[in-house]
């Protein structure tokens, strides 16, 4: 039996919806938080007004074409979910957050998006008015998966991946993959462009997270212990006695060769004193 290209591209568009719906729901802890808390603050609003611009771009592209329902079915559920989200978030932001959120919805989401559909009404049609508005919603995908930069820069001056975790990353990577060739099977380059960028963004992804969740921690936890034996093994005379040494008193000598050992002696021998302090 011969798979054709329409079949395949079924396989992968409902995959594609699967797997992105996952990835929409993740946002779902941040938001029962946010609920628990009662505030929005220490989040930020912008990701989910770009994803709704996104989600309603592609509806109106895939609007203007027959045969996308699987564009248009994911996309319903995204602009649903978004519109949730920022809902949510404005009833549990602060008044400043209130008013800069619905500036930045009534922006991009209202401003923005009825003044691409006004302007493609008006001055094209037919497949001009498809390649039109193919142009912005790839050019704003791209933006998104173009967005995890910022957090790969913070990877790499912080040295860790608590901002980046595995799962998504992978998540996101399978997704751009199956988009990427549901858009090959339809021969919709709009659709499979972007999801080259997000690909390429999601291995680089995973990539820094295991050379800095396994080869730079392993390499961390393992050097840091010489140079600790280097820098702070020094000898620290402890009072034996519960009050502050004098040089008539009986003196215990300790050698620190770690920080730990530190904070313990700092903590459970509060007289102690270091050498040089107790020989002026």
């Amino acid at each position: 039996m011969v798979v054709t290209s329409k079949q395949l591209a079924f396989i992968c568009g409902l995959l594609g919806n699967m797997v992105s719906f996952l990835v929409l729901l993740t946002p779902m802890s941040t938001f029962y938080r946010i609920y628990k808390k009662k505030t929005s603050e220490g989040f930020e609003a912008l990701p989910y007004s770009v994803g709704l611009l996104s989600a309603s771009l592609l509806l109106y592209y895939a609007s203007l074409q027959s045969g996308k329902f699987l564009i248009i079915s994911i996309n319903v559920i995204a602009t649903f979910l978004q519109l949730f989200y920022l809902v949510l978030f404005v009833m549990y932001s602060p008044r400043a957050g209130k008013v800069g959120t619905l500036k930045m919805i009534a922006l991009l989401n209202v401003a923005s998006l009825g003044t691409v559909m006004l302007l493609t009404i008006l001055f094209s049609k037919g497949l001009k008015r498809i390649i039109v508005v193919g142009y912005i919603a790839a050019g704003v995908n791209i933006a998104i998966f173009a967005a995890p930069l910022g957090i790969i820069k913070r990877v790499i001056q912080t040295r860790s991946v608590e901002f980046m975790p595995f799962n998504l990353s992978f998540s996101l990577t399978i997704c751009a993959v199956v988009w990427f060739f549901y858009g090959i099977f339809v021969s919709d380059y709009f659709i499979a462009i972007p999801n080259v960028v997000g690909f390429v963004l999601g291995i680089a992804q995973m990539f820094l997270y295991v050379i800095f969740k396994y080869m730079i921690k392993k390499r961390d936890e393992t050097t840091p212990q010489n140079h600790h034996e280097e820098t702070t093994e020094r000898p620290l005379y402890v009072s034996t006695t519960k009050h502050e040494p004098s040089h008539q008193e009986e003196l215990t000598v300790v050698s620190i060769t770690s920080p730990r050992q530190l904070e313990y002696f700092t903590e459970y021998h509060p007289m102690f004193m270091e050498r040089d302090e107790y020989l002026s």
